[in-house]
């Protein structure tokens, strides 16, 4: 019966030590973002890759090229002579906006797909006017149409450059993969103008000549405009309407610029 006894206490302290082994926990160092060292977390996302690992980024940086127009003209200060002398070539009156500074900020915090986006940019318009039509500022402040002519081929254009903010809100859909997104961005450019002036280009003597004549022309200091942006990969597209008219109060007739136009190069 003693055997008995020690044979059975010696298997019961044997399955206490085997237990004991088996149940300890050894804590070892393990990489970022893996359990235990042997589930990598990421395996449990696509191939590898989360979506929603990177910061959310916007699409407002790059060099832009477009066109510009005239809206809702009103030419009611005007004598009938003077309608519409600001009339201009739609596809000869170009817009290059030059988005330098970008900063984006996500909603979400634990996606990434919608944010807002803000920056800087400089933004150069031209409007194309009729060859042998450019404009004056008489001593009210108020603009008129000057006729000049020097030869058939005179080109004339109105010049405006601004330094430009945007405020706008992004979607964003993943579509394959995280590099390729099709976006959709709505919002409002506030800008400051910083340099206007008038153009005309012809001919003398068979050598080409230039009238350049800085000035203010009554255009309003600042603007704001509505904008729309969408874009997927190398394709990107912008729109924009301004709210506040092109001249100041009762000094040029009442005309809402508007731009259209596509990106040439992302930063």
């Amino acid at each position: 019966m003693k055997h008995l006894f020690f044979i059975l206490l010696a298997s019961f302290a044997s399955f206490l030590a085997f237990a004991q082994e088996n149940d300890s926990i050894i804590v070892v160092q393990s990489p970022k973002g893996r359990l235990s060292g042997l589930i990598d977390v990421q395996d449990l996302t696509n191939e590898g890759y989360n979506y929603w690992d990177e910061k959310f980024e916007g699409h407002w940086s790059g060099i832009e090229f477009g066109f510009n127009g005239l809206a809702n003209a009103g030419y009611s200060m005007y004598p009938a002579s003077e309608d519409h002398f600001l009339d201009n070539d739609l596809f000869r009156s170009n817009v290059l906006n030059l988005n330098i500074l970008q900063y984006s900020r996500g909603f979400q915090q634990t996606r990434n797909n919608i944010g807002l986006v803000t920056g800087l940019g400089l933004s150069f318009q031209s409007y194309h006017l009729d060859n042998n039509t450019t404009i004056s500022i008489d001593e009210t402040k108020k603009i008129h149409p000057s006729i000049i002519y020097y030869d058939s081929s005179q080109k004339s254009k109105l010049s405006i450059a601004y330094l430009e903010v945007p405020l706008l809100v992004e979607f964003q859909i993943p579509i394959r993969n995280n590099a390729n997104r099709l976006y959709f961005a709505t919002g409002v450019t506030g800008a400051k103008k910083f340099e206007s002036h008038t153009k005309l280009k012809y001919r003398k003597d068979g050598k080409r000549e230039k009238l350049k004549s800085p000035g203010d022309y009554s255009i309003n200091d600042y603007k704001v405009a509505a904008t729309f942006r969408m874009g997927y990969r190398w394709a990107n597209l912008f729109a924009s309407y301004d709210i506040v008219p092109l001249f100041e109060r009762r000094r040029g007739p009442v005309i809402y610029p508007f731009s259209f136009g596509f990106k040439l190069i992302s930063f």
